[in-house]
């Protein structure tokens, strides 16, 4: 199977760079939530998996129109 390369450069490094950032913030702020005990930690997790999960998507190319 033959991949096309597209020749995003600066565009992709920067989506690269945003999913780095955000996906730190999420971890840092969800660890910080799960020190005030087991209801925040519950909700605060179940956040973060969603807000994760949403930056893969974004990353995989899955967010955008398909070309026809």
């Amino acid at each position: 199977m033959l991949l096309a390369v597209e020749d995003r450069g600066p565009d992709r490094l920067r989506l690269r760079l945003k999913q780095l950032s955000w996906s730190a913030v999420t971890v840092v702020v969800t660890a910080w939530l799960c020190t005030f005990g087991p209801i925040p930690a519950i909700l605060s997790l179940a956040v973060a998996k969603h807000i994760l999960v949403a930056i893969i998507v974004m990353g995989v190319g899955l967010d955008t129109a398909a070309d026809s």
